[in-house]
């Protein structure tokens, strides 16, 4: 029998959201920009080009001059000097003339077109045209990359490394972006020792905060990773420091009911605790909790590996990245078929499944881990399957949506 727990995902999700608020703003360098979120609407400072240009090496003419131009029957045109990229000599060109250009030349008064250079022929100050071209060939025209008032990026819009070189060419070097949370993981247990340090009989590494630690890196949120016993005293202690100094903690361990899951229980103690939620209808991680601590968001996650991954990525990165102003506030997502039928086991419950992806025939299919070592299957898995309340079983070769871990 399981036992009836009275919140499912979606009210959590909802209650978690409307509990957090964006962080402030900071202004920073150009290049320091990748993958931050913008604060505000980016204008265009300037137009780019900043002038009509030369898209090749060759020459400015009048498009009539060279109307009936063949190989055998070439146009002779005078040509009358030579422009470069950046230049600030313009040389106008009159009906029986051409000027040379360099490739990103400004377009000289007068040419309407540019003739590439491989269908020219050069004899001294006259050239050969072997072609015709229309008005507007191999000219781009100012503002075609970027026009002076209009918008380059969209506040809460995430910049990727094309739009910080588009940002450049519109005149921007420093941006004001969306503060990145400070995030302390606090992870809770007499057993767990850190990585680096000598391992005792019955000890085990602690997993769980390097591997909640390299997704805050992933997302460019900065992780401050602490181990503290399973001791009260320490406990309160440490909770007190830790939401004083970051924008947000995550415990890790210590979130059931029994003697020694002391988390819930700390934090009850604290004056400034206020908790929305503690245990949801998810599997796994049905333990993970939410509130705010001084204002400030707590998220409880289990200690077993598998519940400790899943609490974080469906409850506590939705939170992480709405703090980061990111619109997009859930891991990426794409269709796949299933390739086996996947067991719900309950129906009032939201079933979460690891799995791997492969390609068959055009189709990504999605086939679950079944590895009995659950650290491998966790590092395994390309992709999360839900199983959404009120379903029990997705048959083979159903379409659906996952969730991308890679």
């Amino acid at each position: 029998m399981v036992k009836k727990v009275a919140m499912g995902l979606t009210e959590a999700l909802q209650l978690m959201f409307n509990a957090i608020n964006t962080l402030k703003t900071e202004k920073l360098p150009l290049l320091e920009c990748v993958d931050r979120v913008t604060a505000c609407d980016l204008l265009a400072k300037v137009s780019s080009p900043s002038v009509d240009a030369s898209l090749k090496d060759g020459f400015g003419v009048i498009s009539s001059d060279i109307a009936y131009a063949t190989a055998e029957k070439p146009v002779r045109l005078h040509r009358a000097g030579l422009m470069a990229a950046g230049g600030t000599e313009e040389i106008p060109v009159t009906s029986g003339t051409a000027v040379q250009l360099l490739t990103g030349a400004g377009i000289p008064p007068g040419a309407d077109a540019v003739v590439a250079e491989e269908f020219v022929t050069i004899k001294g100050d006259e050239i050969l045209v072997h072609i015709h071209a229309e008005p507007g060939r191999n000219i781009l025209k100012k503002g075609i990359d970027v026009s002076y008032g209009r918008t380059v990026a969209q506040q809460g819009e995430k910049l990727t490394p094309g739009i910080i070189g588009i940002l450049a060419a519109s005149g921007h070097s420093n941006i004001e972006v969306i503060r990145n949370p400070l995030v302390s993981i606090v992870a809770t247990g007499d057993e767990i020792v850190a990585p680096g340090r000598p391992l005792p009989k019955g000890k085990l590494y602690a997993s769980n905060i390097s591997t909640l630690s390299a997704w805050c890196h992933r997302y460019k949120f900065q992780p401050r990773p602490i181990l503290v016993k399973d001791d009260p005293d320490a406990l309160f202690k440490t909770f007190t420091e830790q939401i004083a100094e970051n924008d947000v903690m995550i415990t890790s361990g210590g979130a059931w009911t029994s003697d020694r899951d002391l988390v819930a229980k700390t934090l009850a103690r604290l004056g400034g605790w206020h908790q929305l939620f503690h245990r949801i209808r998810i599997g796994p991680g049905k333990a993970v909790g939410f509130g705010l601590l001084d204002s400030k968001p707590v998220f409880i996650l289990p200690g077993g590996p598998p519940s400790n991954l899943i609490g974080f990525l469906q409850i506590a990165l939705p939170g992480l990245l709405k703090l980061a102003g990111h619109k997009l506030q859930q891991l990426p997502v794409m269709p796949v078929r299933l390739g086996t039928t996947l067991d719900g086991r309950h129906k009032d419950w939201t079933q979460f499944i690891f799995g791997t992806l492969e390609n068959q025939q055009g189709k990504v299919e999605f086939h679950p881990l079944e590895n009995a070592s659950r650290l491998r299957s966790m590092a395994e898995a390309e992709a999360i399957v839900t199983i959404a309340e009120g379903q029990t079983i997705l048959p083979a070769q159903t379409e659906t949506i996952v969730q991308l871990l890679t």
